[in-house]
């Protein structure tokens, strides 16, 4: 009979009958006043999963003894948890995050493919950690016939948990020697869907244009065509994202969509949307996702509970530490930012030109006094098409706004969440619809932090169509202007010396 030590269970999350045959076990309570038998379908280091006549239960593994051939053997504790997806993010990112998650818990790492976890003093083996690259379709059939366990990815999928990790931007490339000065968002649009030879056509020099990119099942190439609605058509095809930006800065009239972290050598070409409205992507732009071609980072989980080890893994993604090797690796990390509004003149100015027939005067009077001497916070709320539930970037963003609140990293600030719409419809109907959604994630954050006081939470406030950030002549266009933004000013005599 095998007693389960608490400590060795959660220093090292034991994958069991994973890959292997299910074996016959019996679990006793610590009082020998309940039995259990049945098939020992796993063990994460903290409870069993077994399949008895009474259906599928799972069991602290304190509270009992374990017999059978099945039971685990504590004397090589050793998680093994397989990574999978999409190869660029995969390679650039988990090593990074290996080695910030072992220092974290003083563990000893050791680099490579799997990278191992050991414990310092005795060296024993406690970790595991590997990554395969996949297309999506065959890293999502690993996740769910539990193969493995985690996958990076840059689009979710309806029956995984998805957890935004880090955040890049896709941006257009060319040789440096292209003197081509920019291209909008619908040129770019017919360049990836073939429909552009030659680099005149776009505003650039009398030149052949080659399009670059990767084979279609490829995870950023399915990325491109989930927003172009067709499939990309690239001339010149690559096994990855460094080799593509190697090529297109060989090439002097190449173009090809690469990751912001990826571009090497190859220079940016500047992106601007079909009204010309420049589209930059800088740190906040990319983290509020007002740059249309931002292209988030998830780690994607099956809904069944996962290893210990992993579990702690992913918790860990949302420290400091984590965060800081995001950013070395090259990738935007989600730690939220802050801007002076006077710093974003750029928007006022679109704010103007953009204004419509029933965008007055005084709205835009409104607006500026509401923004003057206020901050604007990256986290910025967005919804599935044509509802108020959030998506799954500002799912998340929500729950660190929460946790920032609980946390009380806002004393002496006033927030606001500011609804903005699209320009499509009746300027008064719009008002109301960006009223209704910026309520909307008020009623999602009070749900995340219940009884927590009114004068903590953020106000409330509309602004319809005034604060354009794109065209509104595209569907891309409308959905960026389709937001809630977090705004901070300082409350005055409510201890404002506290803010961070």
């Amino acid at each position: 009979m095998k007693v389960l030590s608490r400590g060795a269970a959660i220093m090292a999350a034991l994958l069991l009958c994973q890959g292997a045959v299910a074996q016959d076990v019996t679990l006793t309570s610590r009082d020998g006043s309940l039995s259990l038998t049945g098939t020992l379908q796993g063990y994460d280091g903290e409870f069993f999963r077994i399949d008895t006549n009474y259906g599928p239960l799972t069991v602290d593994g304190q509270g009992v003894t374990c017999d059978g051939p099945g039971c685990p053997d504590l004397t090589a504790p050793k998680a093994v948890i397989r990574f999978v997806g999409a190869q660029d993010a995969g390679n650039s990112l988990l090593p990074t995050l290996f080695a910030a998650f072992a220092e974290a818990r003083g563990l000893r790492f050791a680099a490579g493919n799997p990278a191992i976890i050991r414990d310092p003093v005795t060296e024993e083996m406690l970790a595991e950690l590997s990554f395969d690259p996949m297309t999506g379709v065959a890293a999502r059939e690993a996740i769910l016939s539990g193969a493995a366990q985690i996958m990076v990815a840059s689009v979710t999928e309806p029956d995984l948990g998805a957890q935004a990790v880090a955040l890049d931007a896709l941006v257009p490339i060319m040789a440096p020697g292209n003197p081509t000065p920019r291209i909008s968002t619908t040129d770019l649009a017919l360049v990836l869907a073939g429909e552009v030879e030659n680099w005149s056509q776009i505003g650039g020099p009398d030149m052949p244009l080659v399009l670059h990119g990767l084979a279609a099942d490829a995870d950023l190439q399915q990325a491109l065509t989930a927003r172009l609605g067709r499939d990309v058509t690239a001339t010149v095809v690559h096994a990855s994202l460094t080799d593509l930006a190697v090529a297109v800065a060989e090439d002097p009239w190449a173009v090809a969509v690469t990751e912001r972290a990826l571009l090497g050598r190859a220079r940016l070409l500047p992106l601007t949307d079909s009204c010309g409205f420049p589209l930059l992507p800088t740190r906040l732009a990319v983290k509020a996702q007002d740059y249309p071609l931002t292209l988030p980072v998830f780690f994607l989980t099956p809904r069944y509970r996962l290893p210990l080890v992993a579990r702690e893994f992913m918790e860990f993604l949302s420290s400091p530490l984590a965060q800081a090797a995001i950013a070395r690796a090259g990738y935007i990390d989600r730690r939220a930012e802050r801007q002076p509004m006077t710093a974003d003149g750029l928007r006022l100015i679109n704010a103007i030109k953009g204004a419509g027939s029933e965008t007055t005067l005084d709205d835009l009077k409104r607006l500026v006094a509401t923004m003057d001497g206020a901050d604007r916070l990256s986290l910025t709320f967005r919804f599935e098409g044509g509802t108020t539930t959030l998506d799954a970037a500002s799912q998340s963003s929500l729950t660190d706004l929460a946790q920032m609140i609980e946390a009380g990293l806002f004393k002496g600030q006033a927030l606001t969440l500011a609804g903005f719409s699209d320009g499509s419809g009746a300027a008064g109907a719009n008002l109301n619809l960006s009223g209704n959604r910026a309520a909307a994630v008020l009623a999602a954050l009070q749900r995340l932090v219940p009884g927590m006081p009114e004068d903590q939470l953020p106000q409330v406030q509309a602004f319809g169509e005034a604060l354009p950030m794109a065209c509104d002549e595209t569907a891309a266009g409308r959905r960026l202007n389709r937001r809630v933004e977090l705004w901070l000013k300082p409350a005055f005599g409510a201890g404002a010396g506290d803010a961070p």
